[in-house]
Protein backbone atom coordinates (compact mmCIF):
# COMPACT_ATOMS: atom_id res chain seq x y z
CA UNK A 1 0.00 0.00 0.00
CA UNK A 2 2.61 2.51 0.18
CA UNK A 3 3.98 2.08 -2.94
CA UNK A 4 0.17 2.73 -4.21
CA UNK A 5 0.42 5.94 -2.28
CA UNK A 6 3.45 6.89 -3.90
CA UNK A 7 1.72 5.79 -7.63
CA UNK A 8 -1.35 8.12 -7.11
CA UNK A 9 0.48 10.99 -5.20
CA UNK A 10 2.67 11.32 -8.47
CA UNK A 11 -0.36 10.76 -10.78
CA UNK A 12 -2.02 13.30 -8.37
CA UNK A 13 -5.23 10.91 -8.49
CA UNK A 14 -5.63 11.08 -4.59
CA UNK A 15 -5.88 8.17 -2.40
CA UNK A 16 -5.70 4.27 -3.88
CA UNK A 17 -9.24 2.74 -3.21
CA UNK A 18 -8.19 -0.77 -3.86
CA UNK A 19 -5.41 -2.75 -5.18
CA UNK A 20 -5.21 -6.15 -6.81
CA UNK A 21 -2.31 -8.53 -8.90
CA UNK A 22 -2.25 -9.63 -12.27
CA UNK A 23 -0.12 -11.86 -14.00
CA UNK A 24 3.82 -12.21 -14.19
CA UNK A 25 4.75 -9.11 -16.75
CA UNK A 26 8.41 -8.89 -17.91
CA UNK A 27 10.02 -5.81 -18.79
CA UNK A 28 12.02 -6.93 -21.76
CA UNK A 29 15.25 -7.86 -20.33
CA UNK A 30 14.18 -10.87 -18.34
CA UNK A 31 13.22 -9.51 -14.91
CA UNK A 32 10.23 -7.46 -13.68
CA UNK A 33 10.93 -4.24 -11.51
CA UNK A 34 10.56 -4.22 -7.46
CA UNK A 35 9.64 -1.28 -6.16
CA UNK A 36 9.99 -0.08 -2.16
CA UNK A 37 8.76 2.97 -1.07
CA UNK A 38 8.24 4.46 2.78
CA UNK A 39 5.07 6.46 1.24
CA UNK A 40 6.29 9.46 1.56
CA UNK A 41 7.91 10.20 -1.55
CA UNK A 42 6.42 12.28 -4.05
CA UNK A 43 7.39 10.17 -7.41
CA UNK A 44 8.11 6.39 -7.57
CA UNK A 45 11.99 7.69 -8.64
CA UNK A 46 12.85 7.97 -4.83
CA UNK A 47 12.04 4.87 -4.34
CA UNK A 48 14.25 2.05 -3.69
CA UNK A 49 13.69 0.43 -7.15
CA UNK A 50 15.66 -2.81 -8.33
CA UNK A 51 15.31 -5.91 -11.15
CA UNK A 52 14.49 -9.02 -10.01
CA UNK A 53 14.38 -12.60 -11.33
CA UNK A 54 10.27 -13.47 -12.43
CA UNK A 55 9.22 -15.75 -9.50
CA UNK A 56 11.23 -13.62 -7.32
CA UNK A 57 9.83 -12.43 -3.65
CA UNK A 58 6.50 -10.44 -5.00
CA UNK A 59 8.12 -9.19 -8.17
CA UNK A 60 6.25 -12.37 -10.24
CA UNK A 61 3.31 -10.30 -10.26
CA UNK A 62 2.32 -7.13 -11.41
CA UNK A 63 -0.32 -4.46 -9.71
CA UNK A 64 -3.72 -2.97 -10.58
CA UNK A 65 -4.18 0.49 -8.67
CA UNK A 66 -7.62 2.18 -8.38
CA UNK A 67 -7.15 6.12 -7.32
CA UNK A 68 -9.64 8.33 -6.43
CA UNK A 69 -8.93 10.76 -8.82
CA UNK A 70 -11.18 13.32 -7.63
CA UNK A 71 -11.02 13.30 -3.61
CA UNK A 72 -9.29 12.37 -1.29
CA UNK A 73 -9.20 11.97 2.73
CA UNK A 74 -6.03 13.37 4.30
CA UNK A 75 -3.82 12.96 7.67
CA UNK A 76 -6.24 10.90 8.94
CA UNK A 77 -5.22 7.05 10.41
CA UNK A 78 -6.11 4.95 7.51
CA UNK A 79 -7.58 4.92 3.91
CA UNK A 80 -11.24 6.19 5.63
CA UNK A 81 -10.22 8.83 7.56
CA UNK A 82 -8.98 12.43 7.11
CA UNK A 83 -9.62 15.95 5.57
CA UNK A 84 -12.16 15.89 2.85
CA UNK A 85 -9.89 17.73 -0.06
CA UNK A 86 -11.27 17.85 -3.28
CA UNK A 87 -9.52 18.27 -7.03
CA UNK A 88 -9.91 21.47 -8.49
CA UNK A 89 -8.02 23.00 -11.32
CA UNK A 90 -5.47 20.36 -11.34
CA UNK A 91 -4.56 21.55 -7.35
CA UNK A 92 -6.26 19.75 -3.92
CA UNK A 93 -8.87 22.54 -1.78
CA UNK A 94 -10.26 21.61 1.18
CA UNK A 95 -13.98 21.60 2.04
CA UNK A 96 -15.78 23.55 4.51
CA UNK A 97 -17.66 22.20 7.27
CA UNK A 98 -20.38 24.33 6.06
CA UNK A 99 -20.69 23.26 2.14
CA UNK A 100 -20.76 19.70 3.60
CA UNK A 101 -22.94 17.57 4.73
CA UNK A 102 -24.07 13.93 5.88
CA UNK A 103 -25.24 12.89 2.50
CA UNK A 104 -22.55 14.60 0.64
CA UNK A 105 -20.33 12.44 2.96
CA UNK A 106 -21.77 9.23 2.12
CA UNK A 107 -20.85 9.67 -1.29
CA UNK A 108 -17.46 10.35 -0.15
CA UNK A 109 -17.12 7.30 1.70
CA UNK A 110 -18.73 5.45 -0.92
CA UNK A 111 -16.36 6.65 -3.76
CA UNK A 112 -13.48 5.48 -1.66
CA UNK A 113 -14.78 2.00 -1.04
CA UNK A 114 -15.58 2.83 2.93
CA UNK A 115 -18.51 2.09 5.00
CA UNK A 116 -21.09 4.51 5.85
CA UNK A 117 -20.33 7.80 7.95
CA UNK A 118 -19.27 7.59 11.31
CA UNK A 119 -18.27 10.78 12.24
CA UNK A 120 -18.13 14.29 10.84
CA UNK A 121 -16.84 17.69 12.13
CA UNK A 122 -14.75 20.72 11.32
CA UNK A 123 -11.13 20.69 12.13
CA UNK A 124 -10.94 16.73 13.13
CA UNK A 125 -7.50 16.51 11.12
CA UNK A 126 -6.17 19.59 10.97
CA UNK A 127 -6.25 22.56 8.40
CA UNK A 128 -5.23 22.44 4.42
CA UNK A 129 -2.39 24.94 3.18
CA UNK A 130 -3.65 25.24 -0.10
CA UNK A 131 -7.42 26.86 -1.32
CA UNK A 132 -10.75 26.08 0.11
CA UNK A 133 -13.44 24.63 -2.27
CA UNK A 134 -15.51 27.37 -3.99
CA UNK A 135 -19.21 25.85 -3.97
CA UNK A 136 -21.64 23.97 -1.84
CA UNK A 137 -22.66 20.32 -2.33
CA UNK A 138 -25.88 19.26 -3.14
CA UNK A 139 -25.68 15.70 -2.93
CA UNK A 140 -29.00 13.48 -2.59
CA UNK A 141 -26.38 10.28 -1.14
CA UNK A 142 -26.78 7.77 -3.75
CA UNK A 143 -24.11 9.38 -6.01
CA UNK A 144 -21.57 7.16 -7.30
CA UNK A 145 -18.88 10.07 -7.57
CA UNK A 146 -18.46 13.63 -5.22
CA UNK A 147 -18.35 15.38 -8.80
CA UNK A 148 -21.49 13.85 -10.16
CA UNK A 149 -23.21 15.71 -7.19
CA UNK A 150 -24.93 19.33 -7.71
CA UNK A 151 -23.39 22.23 -6.24
CA UNK A 152 -24.01 25.75 -5.60
CA UNK A 153 -22.75 28.57 -4.94
CA UNK A 154 -21.38 29.10 -1.33
CA UNK A 155 -23.53 30.93 0.93
CA UNK A 156 -20.47 31.84 3.19
CA UNK A 157 -17.97 34.19 1.86
CA UNK A 158 -15.12 32.48 3.91
CA UNK A 159 -14.07 29.43 5.75
CA UNK A 160 -12.81 30.23 9.40
CA UNK A 161 -10.09 28.47 10.93
CA UNK A 162 -11.02 25.06 12.37
CA UNK A 163 -13.71 24.62 9.71
CA UNK A 164 -12.00 22.60 7.57
CA UNK A 165 -14.46 19.79 7.03
CA UNK A 166 -13.07 16.02 8.44
CA UNK A 167 -14.86 12.96 8.01
CA UNK A 168 -14.62 9.44 9.53
CA UNK A 169 -16.13 6.74 7.42
CA UNK A 170 -16.42 3.12 8.90
CA UNK A 171 -14.61 0.33 7.36
CA UNK A 172 -15.90 -1.53 4.22
CA UNK A 173 -17.93 -4.60 4.80
CA UNK A 174 -15.35 -6.56 3.41
CA UNK A 175 -14.27 -9.07 6.06
CA UNK A 176 -16.54 -11.04 7.92
CA UNK A 177 -15.55 -13.88 10.18
CA UNK A 178 -18.13 -17.05 9.60
CA UNK A 179 -19.18 -20.25 11.86
CA UNK A 180 -17.56 -19.27 15.24
CA UNK A 181 -21.12 -18.87 16.84
CA UNK A 182 -20.14 -14.65 17.33
CA UNK A 183 -19.18 -11.72 14.56
CA UNK A 184 -15.90 -12.00 16.26
CA UNK A 185 -14.98 -15.31 15.95
CA UNK A 186 -14.41 -17.71 13.09
CA UNK A 187 -13.19 -18.53 9.52
CA UNK A 188 -11.91 -15.38 7.96
CA UNK A 189 -13.44 -14.20 4.94
CA UNK A 190 -13.25 -11.41 2.11
CA UNK A 191 -15.45 -10.39 -0.37
CA UNK A 192 -13.19 -10.52 -3.69
CA UNK A 193 -14.56 -10.32 -6.76
CA UNK A 194 -18.21 -10.68 -6.46
CA UNK A 195 -17.83 -13.74 -3.77
CA UNK A 196 -16.56 -14.24 -0.26
CA UNK A 197 -13.47 -16.22 -0.38
CA UNK A 198 -11.06 -17.85 2.54
CA UNK A 199 -8.06 -15.69 3.68
CA UNK A 200 -4.65 -17.99 4.68
CA UNK A 201 -1.59 -16.88 5.07
CA UNK A 202 1.98 -18.78 5.47
CA UNK A 203 3.74 -17.41 8.71
CA UNK A 204 2.48 -14.07 9.92
CA UNK A 205 -0.92 -15.56 11.08
CA UNK A 206 -1.17 -13.53 14.20
CA UNK A 207 -0.01 -10.49 12.28
CA UNK A 208 -3.03 -11.26 9.95
CA UNK A 209 -5.29 -11.81 12.68
CA UNK A 210 -4.57 -8.26 14.56
CA UNK A 211 -5.56 -6.78 11.40
CA UNK A 212 -8.96 -8.36 11.04
CA UNK A 213 -10.45 -7.59 15.01
CA UNK A 214 -8.92 -4.37 14.54
CA UNK A 215 -10.99 -3.39 11.01
CA UNK A 216 -13.90 -5.39 12.69
CA UNK A 217 -13.74 -3.47 15.67
CA UNK A 218 -13.47 -6.23 17.96
CA UNK A 219 -10.87 -5.81 20.52
CA UNK A 220 -7.41 -7.52 20.47
CA UNK A 221 -6.97 -11.36 19.43
CA UNK A 222 -7.90 -14.26 21.52
CA UNK A 223 -6.42 -16.97 19.06
CA UNK A 224 -5.29 -18.03 16.35
CA UNK A 225 -5.69 -21.02 14.22
CA UNK A 226 -5.10 -22.64 10.70
CA UNK A 227 -8.56 -24.06 9.19
CA UNK A 228 -9.05 -26.60 6.49
CA UNK A 229 -6.69 -25.99 3.22
CA UNK A 230 -8.46 -24.60 0.22
CA UNK A 231 -8.12 -22.40 -2.73
CA UNK A 232 -8.82 -18.83 -1.12
CA UNK A 233 -6.32 -15.59 -1.32
CA UNK A 234 -2.97 -15.76 0.76
CA UNK A 235 -2.56 -12.72 2.89
CA UNK A 236 0.74 -11.05 4.45
CA UNK A 237 0.62 -8.35 6.84
CA UNK A 238 2.79 -6.32 9.09
CA UNK A 239 0.38 -6.04 11.69
CA UNK A 240 -0.21 -2.29 12.23
CA UNK A 241 -2.84 -2.23 9.40
CA UNK A 242 -6.04 -0.67 9.68
CA UNK A 243 -7.64 -2.98 7.26
CA UNK A 244 -6.85 -6.03 5.25
CA UNK A 245 -6.90 -4.48 2.52
CA UNK A 246 -3.91 -2.61 3.05
CA UNK A 247 -2.14 -5.95 3.03
CA UNK A 248 -0.42 -7.92 0.45
CA UNK A 249 -2.32 -10.56 -0.79
CA UNK A 250 -2.69 -13.65 -3.75
CA UNK A 251 -4.57 -16.13 -4.57
CA UNK A 252 -2.95 -19.71 -3.47
CA UNK A 253 -3.70 -22.94 -2.00
CA UNK A 254 -3.49 -22.59 1.80
CA UNK A 255 -5.27 -23.35 4.75
CA UNK A 256 -7.93 -21.00 6.09
CA UNK A 257 -7.82 -18.94 9.18
CA UNK A 258 -9.61 -19.18 12.48
CA UNK A 259 -9.85 -15.89 14.32
CA UNK A 260 -11.62 -15.26 17.61
CA UNK A 261 -11.41 -11.74 18.84
CA UNK A 262 -12.30 -10.38 22.33
CA UNK A 263 -14.99 -8.45 20.65
CA UNK A 264 -15.68 -5.92 23.64
CA UNK A 265 -12.98 -5.79 25.97
CA UNK A 266 -8.99 -5.72 25.08
CA UNK A 267 -5.53 -5.78 26.85
CA UNK A 268 -3.39 -3.16 25.63
CA UNK A 269 0.73 -2.09 25.20
CA UNK A 270 1.12 -4.73 26.68
CA UNK A 271 4.10 -7.91 26.50
CA UNK A 272 1.90 -10.25 25.05
CA UNK A 273 -1.61 -10.89 24.87
CA UNK A 274 -2.81 -11.76 28.45
CA UNK A 275 -1.09 -8.40 29.55
CA UNK A 276 -2.02 -4.76 29.25
CA UNK A 277 -3.91 -1.34 30.00
CA UNK A 278 -7.84 -2.39 30.15
CA UNK A 279 -9.92 -1.06 27.39
CA UNK A 280 -13.37 -1.31 27.05
CA UNK A 281 -15.54 -0.70 23.75
CA UNK A 282 -18.44 2.37 23.79
CA UNK A 283 -20.51 3.50 21.52
CA UNK A 284 -17.61 2.15 19.14
CA UNK A 285 -14.69 3.80 20.69
CA UNK A 286 -12.32 2.39 23.33
CA UNK A 287 -12.20 3.47 27.11
CA UNK A 288 -9.89 3.12 29.82
CA UNK A 289 -11.28 2.20 32.71
CA UNK A 290 -10.51 3.44 36.07
CA UNK A 291 -8.87 1.56 38.73
CA UNK A 292 -11.52 2.62 41.56
CA UNK A 293 -14.05 0.91 39.26
CA UNK A 294 -11.99 -2.25 38.86
CA UNK A 295 -11.64 -5.12 41.00
CA UNK A 296 -10.13 -8.73 41.21
CA UNK A 297 -14.00 -10.13 40.14
CA UNK A 298 -13.70 -7.49 37.08
CA UNK A 299 -10.54 -9.16 36.47
CA UNK A 300 -11.19 -12.63 36.59
CA UNK A 301 -13.64 -11.86 33.77
CA UNK A 302 -11.62 -10.20 31.90
CA UNK A 303 -8.83 -12.66 31.35
CA UNK A 304 -11.56 -15.18 30.67
CA UNK A 305 -13.23 -12.96 28.16
CA UNK A 306 -9.67 -12.62 26.16
CA UNK A 307 -8.57 -16.32 26.31
CA UNK A 308 -5.91 -15.98 29.03
CA UNK A 309 -6.02 -17.65 33.25
CA UNK A 310 -6.49 -16.23 36.23
CA UNK A 311 -5.43 -12.36 37.08
CA UNK A 312 -1.62 -12.41 37.89
CA UNK A 313 -1.47 -8.30 38.47
CA UNK A 314 -3.89 -5.61 38.61
CA UNK A 315 -2.73 -2.44 38.97
CA UNK A 316 -2.98 1.58 38.01
CA UNK A 317 -0.61 2.72 35.69
CA UNK A 318 0.69 -0.19 34.79
CA UNK A 319 0.74 0.45 31.27
CA UNK A 320 0.56 3.62 30.42
CA UNK A 321 -2.92 5.84 30.51
CA UNK A 322 -5.38 5.62 27.46
CA UNK A 323 -5.24 8.33 24.87
CA UNK A 324 -9.19 8.64 24.42
CA UNK A 325 -11.74 8.59 27.23
CA UNK A 326 -12.77 6.94 30.51
CA UNK A 327 -15.28 3.90 30.83
CA UNK A 328 -17.62 6.22 33.28
CA UNK A 329 -19.08 3.40 35.06
CA UNK A 330 -18.30 0.97 38.17
CA UNK A 331 -18.12 -2.63 37.58
CA UNK A 332 -19.99 -5.18 39.38
CA UNK A 333 -18.70 -8.79 38.39
CA UNK A 334 -19.38 -11.68 40.23
CA UNK A 335 -16.33 -13.45 38.63
CA UNK A 336 -18.32 -16.35 37.08
CA UNK A 337 -19.71 -14.00 33.83
CA UNK A 338 -18.05 -15.34 30.30
CA UNK A 339 -17.74 -11.61 28.95
CA UNK A 340 -17.19 -8.52 30.80
CA UNK A 341 -20.06 -6.90 29.54
CA UNK A 342 -22.32 -9.35 30.66
CA UNK A 343 -21.82 -7.99 34.11
CA UNK A 344 -24.28 -5.40 36.17
CA UNK A 345 -22.73 -2.02 36.19
CA UNK A 346 -23.47 0.93 38.79
CA UNK A 347 -22.93 4.40 38.35
CA UNK A 348 -18.87 6.01 39.35
CA UNK A 349 -18.69 6.94 42.77
CA UNK A 350 -15.70 8.78 41.63
CA UNK A 351 -16.43 11.88 39.21
CA UNK A 352 -12.45 12.16 37.65
CA UNK A 353 -10.36 9.27 37.34
CA UNK A 354 -6.88 10.92 37.91
CA UNK A 355 -3.47 10.46 36.00
CA UNK A 356 -1.92 7.02 36.87
CA UNK A 357 -5.04 5.50 37.81
CA UNK A 358 -5.86 3.24 34.09
CA UNK A 359 -6.15 -0.25 35.38
CA UNK A 360 -3.49 -2.46 34.30
CA UNK A 361 -3.93 -5.86 34.39
CA UNK A 362 -1.79 -9.22 33.77
CA UNK A 363 -3.50 -12.36 33.30
CA UNK A 364 -1.69 -15.86 33.69
CA UNK A 365 -1.24 -18.03 30.47
CA UNK A 366 -3.87 -20.17 29.85
CA UNK A 367 -3.83 -24.25 30.22
CA UNK A 368 -3.54 -25.11 26.51
CA UNK A 369 -0.30 -26.77 26.55
CA UNK A 370 0.42 -29.62 28.10
CA UNK A 371 3.60 -32.51 28.09
CA UNK A 372 2.43 -36.10 28.19
CA UNK A 373 4.14 -39.97 28.57
CA UNK A 374 6.87 -38.23 30.10
CA UNK A 375 6.01 -38.95 33.60
CA UNK A 376 6.16 -35.10 34.41
CA UNK A 377 4.48 -32.39 33.70
CA UNK A 378 7.65 -30.97 32.76
CA UNK A 379 8.53 -33.89 30.04
CA UNK A 380 7.25 -35.54 27.34
CA UNK A 381 5.02 -34.91 23.82
CA UNK A 382 3.75 -31.46 23.25
CA UNK A 383 0.23 -30.97 22.39
CA UNK A 384 -1.77 -28.15 22.45
CA UNK A 385 -5.79 -28.14 23.32
CA UNK A 386 -7.40 -26.70 19.70
CA UNK A 387 -10.60 -26.94 18.62
CA UNK A 388 -11.96 -29.10 21.49
CA UNK A 389 -9.40 -31.82 21.81
CA UNK A 390 -5.79 -32.18 21.90
CA UNK A 391 -3.48 -32.57 19.17
CA UNK A 392 0.10 -33.04 18.57
CA UNK A 393 2.41 -30.33 18.35
CA UNK A 394 4.83 -30.67 15.65
CA UNK A 395 8.48 -28.75 14.88
CA UNK A 396 11.83 -29.13 14.38
CA UNK A 397 13.85 -26.63 16.17
CA UNK A 398 14.76 -26.02 20.02
CA UNK A 399 12.89 -22.31 20.07
CA UNK A 400 9.65 -23.88 20.25
CA UNK A 401 11.09 -26.39 23.39
CA UNK A 402 12.04 -22.83 24.92
CA UNK A 403 8.53 -21.62 24.81
CA UNK A 404 6.75 -24.75 26.06
CA UNK A 405 9.15 -24.92 29.19
CA UNK A 406 8.91 -21.22 30.02
CA UNK A 407 4.90 -21.36 29.79
CA UNK A 408 4.36 -24.35 31.67
CA UNK A 409 6.83 -22.83 34.75
CA UNK A 410 9.40 -25.63 34.05
CA UNK A 411 12.80 -24.05 34.21
CA UNK A 412 15.22 -24.03 30.56
CA UNK A 413 15.44 -26.71 28.02
CA UNK A 414 17.32 -30.02 28.31
CA UNK A 415 16.59 -31.12 25.27
CA UNK A 416 14.00 -31.70 22.31
CA UNK A 417 13.44 -34.86 20.37
CA UNK A 418 11.59 -35.19 17.18
CA UNK A 419 8.12 -37.65 18.03
CA UNK A 420 6.60 -39.50 16.08
CA UNK A 421 5.08 -38.14 12.63
CA UNK A 422 1.10 -37.15 12.84
CA UNK A 423 -1.09 -34.79 11.39
CA UNK A 424 -0.76 -32.31 13.98
CA UNK A 425 -0.37 -28.37 14.56
CA UNK A 426 2.82 -26.93 13.45
CA UNK A 427 4.46 -24.51 14.92
CA UNK A 428 7.35 -22.13 14.87
CA UNK A 429 9.06 -19.33 17.44
CA UNK A 430 11.74 -17.40 17.61
CA UNK A 431 12.34 -18.22 21.56
CA UNK A 432 11.34 -15.43 23.00
CA UNK A 433 7.90 -15.57 23.13
CA UNK A 434 5.69 -15.86 26.67
CA UNK A 435 3.37 -18.72 25.14
CA UNK A 436 2.58 -21.32 22.63
CA UNK A 437 0.03 -19.45 20.90
CA UNK A 438 2.19 -16.43 20.21
CA UNK A 439 4.32 -18.56 17.77
CA UNK A 440 3.19 -18.69 13.70
CA UNK A 441 2.05 -21.67 13.00
CA UNK A 442 3.33 -24.03 9.89
CA UNK A 443 0.93 -25.70 7.46
CA UNK A 444 2.32 -29.08 6.50
CA UNK A 445 3.26 -32.33 8.23
CA UNK A 446 6.16 -32.41 10.98
CA UNK A 447 7.35 -34.52 13.68
CA UNK A 448 5.93 -34.15 16.73
CA UNK A 449 8.03 -32.72 19.58
CA UNK A 450 9.22 -34.55 22.48
CA UNK A 451 10.70 -32.27 25.53
CA UNK A 452 12.03 -32.05 28.54
CA UNK A 453 12.77 -29.03 30.23
CA UNK A 454 15.30 -28.69 33.27
CA UNK A 455 12.34 -28.94 36.65
CA UNK A 456 11.72 -31.97 35.76
CA UNK A 457 11.64 -33.39 39.02
CA UNK A 458 8.69 -32.44 42.02
CA UNK A 459 10.15 -30.51 44.99
CA UNK A 460 10.89 -32.77 47.44
CA UNK A 461 9.18 -32.37 50.56
CA UNK A 462 11.18 -32.14 54.63
CA UNK A 463 10.07 -32.97 57.72
CA UNK A 464 11.40 -33.51 61.08
CA UNK A 465 10.01 -36.10 63.97
CA UNK A 466 10.91 -37.50 67.12
CA UNK A 467 10.31 -41.08 69.31
CA UNK A 468 11.32 -39.43 72.35
CA UNK A 469 9.25 -36.18 72.14
CA UNK A 470 12.04 -33.61 72.57
CA UNK A 471 10.32 -31.84 69.83
CA UNK A 472 7.88 -28.93 69.89
CA UNK A 473 6.98 -26.21 67.51
CA UNK A 474 7.84 -23.12 68.32
CA UNK A 475 8.04 -19.36 67.28
CA UNK A 476 10.59 -19.78 64.30
CA UNK A 477 9.65 -23.24 63.22
CA UNK A 478 10.83 -26.40 64.91
CA UNK A 479 12.53 -27.03 68.55
CA UNK A 480 14.60 -30.13 69.51
CA UNK A 481 15.64 -30.10 73.94
CA UNK A 482 19.22 -31.46 74.24
CA UNK A 483 20.01 -35.01 74.28
CA UNK A 484 16.75 -36.06 72.37
CA UNK A 485 17.17 -38.60 69.41
CA UNK A 486 15.94 -36.72 65.99
CA UNK A 487 15.18 -37.65 62.65
CA UNK A 488 15.12 -35.77 59.50
CA UNK A 489 12.79 -37.18 56.75
CA UNK A 490 12.89 -36.17 52.76
CA UNK A 491 10.35 -38.06 50.55
CA UNK A 492 8.89 -37.17 47.20
CA UNK A 493 6.41 -37.93 44.47
CA UNK A 494 6.46 -41.19 43.08
CA UNK A 495 7.43 -39.95 39.74
CA UNK A 496 10.31 -41.86 38.44
CA UNK A 497 12.12 -45.34 40.80
CA UNK A 498 15.71 -45.08 42.02
CA UNK A 499 17.61 -41.69 42.85
CA UNK A 500 19.33 -40.35 45.91
CA UNK A 501 18.51 -37.78 48.38
CA UNK A 502 21.08 -35.24 50.08
CA UNK A 503 21.05 -33.97 53.24
CA UNK A 504 22.48 -30.75 53.50
CA UNK A 505 23.07 -28.65 56.84
CA UNK A 506 23.70 -25.28 56.14
CA UNK A 507 26.53 -23.34 57.57
CA UNK A 508 28.76 -26.19 57.30
CA UNK A 509 30.16 -29.11 54.97
CA UNK A 510 28.59 -31.69 56.61
CA UNK A 511 26.16 -33.64 54.13
CA UNK A 512 24.50 -37.17 54.09
CA UNK A 513 23.29 -39.33 51.32
CA UNK A 514 21.12 -41.93 51.37
CA UNK A 515 19.34 -44.03 48.14
CA UNK A 516 15.72 -43.39 47.93
CA UNK A 517 13.47 -45.73 48.78
CA UNK A 518 9.81 -45.97 48.29
CA UNK A 519 11.15 -42.64 47.22
CA UNK A 520 12.33 -41.32 50.86
CA UNK A 521 15.00 -41.43 53.30
CA UNK A 522 15.62 -41.32 57.16
CA UNK A 523 18.30 -39.03 58.54
CA UNK A 524 18.96 -40.47 62.09
CA UNK A 525 20.78 -37.99 64.88
CA UNK A 526 21.44 -39.14 68.46
CA UNK A 527 21.82 -36.72 71.09
CA UNK A 528 20.73 -33.45 69.67
CA UNK A 529 23.42 -30.32 70.77
CA UNK A 530 24.31 -26.48 69.58
CA UNK A 531 26.25 -28.28 66.93
CA UNK A 532 22.67 -29.77 65.00
CA UNK A 533 21.49 -25.86 65.13
CA UNK A 534 20.71 -24.57 61.73
CA UNK A 535 18.92 -24.97 58.72
CA UNK A 536 18.27 -28.21 56.69
CA UNK A 537 17.41 -29.12 53.14
CA UNK A 538 16.68 -32.06 50.76
CA UNK A 539 18.09 -32.19 47.16
CA UNK A 540 16.86 -35.03 45.60
CA UNK A 541 19.00 -36.17 42.69
CA UNK A 542 17.77 -38.58 39.60
CA UNK A 543 19.56 -40.05 36.13
CA UNK A 544 16.68 -39.76 34.19
CA UNK A 545 16.10 -39.25 29.79
CA UNK A 546 19.95 -39.44 30.15
CA UNK A 547 20.11 -36.50 31.71
CA UNK A 548 21.05 -35.90 35.50
CA UNK A 549 18.36 -33.75 37.74
CA UNK A 550 17.68 -32.52 40.80
CA UNK A 551 15.30 -30.18 43.11
CA UNK A 552 15.87 -28.68 46.68
CA UNK A 553 13.11 -28.80 49.20
CA UNK A 554 12.49 -25.91 51.36
CA UNK A 555 14.30 -24.87 54.20
CA UNK A 556 14.12 -26.55 57.77
CA UNK A 557 15.24 -24.14 60.28
CA UNK A 558 15.93 -26.22 63.77
CA UNK A 559 16.65 -24.22 66.90
CA UNK A 560 17.99 -26.58 69.90
CA UNK A 561 17.26 -25.57 73.45
CA UNK A 562 16.94 -26.64 77.35
CA UNK A 563 19.59 -27.47 79.40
Amino acid sequence: MRENKVVCRELDCGNPVSVSRGHLIEDGRGGVRLLRCSGDESSIRQCDIRRGRPGFCDGEYYHHVTCSESVRLVNGAGLCSGRVEVKSNQSWASVCEADFDRQDAEVVCRELGCGAPAALQGGLYGEGEGQTWDKEFQCKGKESLLLDCDTSDRKHNTCLPGNAVGLTCSEPDDVRLVGGGSRCAGGVEWYDQGEWRTVGTLSDAKAVAAVVCRQMGCGSTVSVLPGNTTRGIRVSCSGSESLLRECRRMHDLLPGLTVICSESVRLVDGAGLCSGRVEVKSNQSWASVCEADFDRQDAEVVCRDVGCGAPAALQGGLYGEGEGQTWDKEFQCKGKESLLLDCDTSDRKHNTCLPGNAVGLTCSEPDDVRLVGGGSRCAGGVEWYYQGEWRTVGADDWDVAAVVCRQLGCGSTVSALPGNTTRGVGVYCDGDESALRECRRRYYLLPGLTVICSDLLVQPDIFLTDPMGGVFRGHQGPEMFRGYNFTITCSTQPQYPGGSFLLTFTGSNRTQTQPAVNHSAAFLFPAADDSHQGNYSCVYDNYVFSHNFSSESELLSLTITGN
